[in-house]
């Protein structure tokens, strides 16, 4: 069975950690590989290569690192169908959603393209007599990433492909259920001109974490996972000196008017709450319905909708499924568990998707609550799985209190006729990311991506111009050619005139 290992300074290499990890097949149950949990010595020895590369990479014109990440994106394009393929079968979700995951990180990909522009800077001329001042864009160093199991493509290229056009070397730390592609991706960069040495994986657990987190080389750490996780995160790399932006988890709401067309409302919660089974941190597991006429509309619509939802494997079925498995048993484990709390707090739980069961894969059918008060467990807290709450409000401010209470700040949606209305929500919500008629409002890439509250630590978002500031730290320069004589030393403040 082959052991996945490390792309480190351009080659695959194995670990020498001597520990490692079952990679499972989500859809059966089987153990089709492992992934070595690299040492903390081996993560040193990663970044010690990122930092010699760095200089280099650094002194590369924008234009070539441009060239670099279109040729990157070609050979991405160019092997679409075996990549999707491969997060299928490592992840679970089924493979038009894959290929809609890779065409969403693509997206950053082409924006990194545009570095020379995003890179240039900013120009004065005479800010004073015969005094210019300009600024530069300069990268950081080596920067790290540490990304989630549900978006084995999306998330890392959320990161990496801006902090290289940048001018940084990267270190990456994918998640050890999935990390086949990030892998890939690293042979392909190669493939596409990119020095060897400015782009590693490095696969391991909490050990290897914890050195990007703390090594002194490591300028600059992205993550994207739970909170508590995120929490940890922020904190550990923040007190060893480094910039930090870390997104936790999510609980978003999207509310629905009595004005709403409730056709477009239902189908946009079908597809919100329960694709890639529910594993997204912008899928929708709250719907807030705004007067019981619109509630018990909405459950009647959407119940035999998740009833009749084909859940299987993602791959060698003909009609594709809508849903796959959850990543992992424990996985399972723990959102039947939440399931099991709902109907004990008194939720009315309209479809049970417990029973359902495909061979020995992590199968669970979508699930739907109704009455679900804001005191249960099934409403405080992510439980990143195939089940949508339905919550009962009597208007539109009791609807936008509830949203702005929760700790919880990603994103969220509302689903109306009118503007006014859409208007004041889009102001006066607390969430970082807001959709009006859409229920996933992820930004394109050449916006930026981040919560509110307990859903982002760190000042800066991922991608977008968020993404291009937090992988470079301006440098401001004042310049003055003097004619003729010199004058004396000035012990004022100085001013331009």
């Amino acid at each position: 069975m082959t052991t996945l290992g490390n792309f480190i300074d351009g080659r695959h290499g194995a670990s020498h950690g001597g520990r490692s990890a079952p990679i499972h097949n989500p859809a059966t149950g089987e153990e089709i590989g492992r992934v070595a949990l690299s040492s903390a010595a081996e993560c040193a020895e990663a970044i010690a290569v990122a930092e010699r590369a760095f200089p280099a990479w650094a002194q590369t014109p924008p234009l070539v690192r441009a060239r670099v990440m279109f040729r990157f994106k070609a050979l991405m394009e160019e092997h679409r169908d075996e990549l999707a393929a491969l997060i299928t079968r490592e992840h679970g979700k089924v493979l038009s959603d894959a290929q809609g995951e890779l065409t969403r990180g693509l997206e950053v990909v082409e924006f990194a393209c545009g570095i020379p522009h995003l890179q240039k800077g900013e120009h004065s001329q005479n800010v004073g007599r015969g005094v210019d001042s300009w600024s530069m864009m300069q990268p950081l160093g080596v920067c790290a990433g540490i990304t989630p199991f549900n978006f084995p493509a999306m998330v890392p290229l959320w990161m990496f492909p801006v902090a290289l056009a940048c001018g940084n070397s990267f270190v990456l730390k994918p998640s050890e259920k999935d990390p086949g592609l990030s892998l890939r991706m690293a042979e392909l960069l190669k493939e596409a001109g990119l020095p060897d040495g400015v782009f590693n994986v490095i696969n391991g657990d909490k050990e290897v974490v914890d050195v990007l987190l703390t090594d002194s080389r490591v300028q600059a750490v992205s993550f994207v996972g739970s909170t508590p996780i995120a929490e940890y995160i922020y904190a550990t790399a923040s007190a060893h000196g480094k910039r930090v932006q870390a997104l936790g988890g999510a609980k978003n709401h999207m509310v629905v008017m009595p004005d709403a067309d409730l056709d477009g409302a239902v189908s946009a919660l079908m597809g919100a709450a329960y694709g890639a089974a529910g594993e997204r941190c912008m899928a929708i597991s709250v719907a807030v319905a705004v007067g019981d006429q619109v509630a018990d509309a909405l459950v009647a619509r959407l119940t035999p909708l998740v009833e009749q939802l084909r859940v299987g494997p993602g791959l060698g079925v003909t009609p594709e499924n809508e849903m796959g498995p959850l990543i992992s048993k424990e996985h399972l484990a723990r959102v039947r568990g939440y399931v099991d709390q709902g109907v004990a707090e008194g939720a009315e739980l309209v479809v049970d998707g417990r029973p359902f069961g495909h061979g020995e894969g992590y199968f669970i059918g979508g699930c739907l609550f109704d009455r679900v008060s804001p005191s249960m467990r099934v409403y405080q807290e992510e439980i990143f799985g195939p089940v949508l709450c339905v919550v009962r409000v009597p208007d539109y401010e009791t609807a936008l209190t509830l949203i702005n209470q929760h700790e919880y700040g990603n994103g969220t949606a509302i689903f109306t006729a009118d503007g006014l209305t859409a208007r004041d929500f889009t102001q006066r919500v607390q969430v970082g990311m807001v959709g009006v008629n859409v229920p996933i409002p992820v930004p394109m890439a050449f916006h930026s991506f981040g919560g509110w509250k307990r859903s982002l630590f760190g000042p800066l978002h991922m991608h977008g111009p968020d993404g291009v500031r937090f992988y470079t730290r301006m440098k401001t320069v004042t310049a003055r050619w003097p004619e003729g004589e010199r004058s004396g030393a000035s012990f004022i403040m100085p001013t331009m005139k």
